[in-house]
């Protein structure tokens, strides 16, 4: 149940999303949508309603016609109770 959470993911979509309770976060590959439940629970003392999970694939990229590969990963938005909020600072 460790190491479940990468890292915050702020952009100005996700900043957007803040203010609907809506979070969203990079998460492990192998991360679950109960897990995530749980870890966001007991390490924010929140309570979270919904959790929804995209998966991104990574890309090929070429460079000087070498071909590369952008990592890919997983993003997690975590809806949380009304008037409940995370710090991400």
């Amino acid at each position: 149940m460790d190491n479940i959470l990468v890292k915050p993911h702020i952009t100005e979509k996700s900043s957007r999303l803040q203010n609907l309770n809506q979070y969203v976060f990079i998460v492990r590959q192998g991360a679950n949508k109960s897990e995530i439940k749980k870890y966001i629970s007991k390490a924010f003392k929140v309570h979270v309603e919904n959790v929804n999970i995209i998966n991104r694939k990574s890309k090929v990229k070429m460079w000087r016609n070498i071909a590369g590969k952008s990592s890919g990963y997983k993003k997690a938005i975590v809806t949380l109770k009304a008037g409940e909020k995370i710090s991400l600072v």
